[in-house]
């Protein structure tokens, strides 16, 4: 469980921090070195999120969808300096709860 849950953090801020520097880049005018940066925080996602165990490409990624909207509104609230609001708190709680459901559920 624990491996799990980094691998989902450490591919959730890869994802977001790629996005992120990417935006940077193009709507904010930074450097392209921004963008690029971001380019390879993308592309090392996609590998992190291959070393889950589970065994469907779907499901997983369905998962990293709970996951990367708290990591979102978590970097929206340190890093642009807007806070959540209730809202925000409850969206992203049920999010997870779905996304636990699609990943935990007993199957056949």
């Amino acid at each position: 469980m624990i491996v799990t849950t980094l691998i989902f953090l450490m591919a959730g801020l890869a994802e977001i921090g790629g996005g992120y520097l990417i935006w940077m880049w193009l709507r904010e005018g930074k450097s392209i070195y921004l963008g690029l940066t971001g380019g390879v925080f993308l592309i090392l996602y996609g590998i992190i999120a291959t070393f889950q165990t589970f065994p469907t490409f779907g499901r997983v990624y369905a998962a990293y969808g709970g996951v990367f909207i708290v990591l979102s509104v978590l970097w929206g609230w340190g890093i642009d300096k807007k806070t959540p609001d209730s809202y925000d708190w409850i969206g992203a709680i049920i999010c997870v709860i779905g996304a636990s459901i699609i990943l935990w559920a007993p199957r056949n």
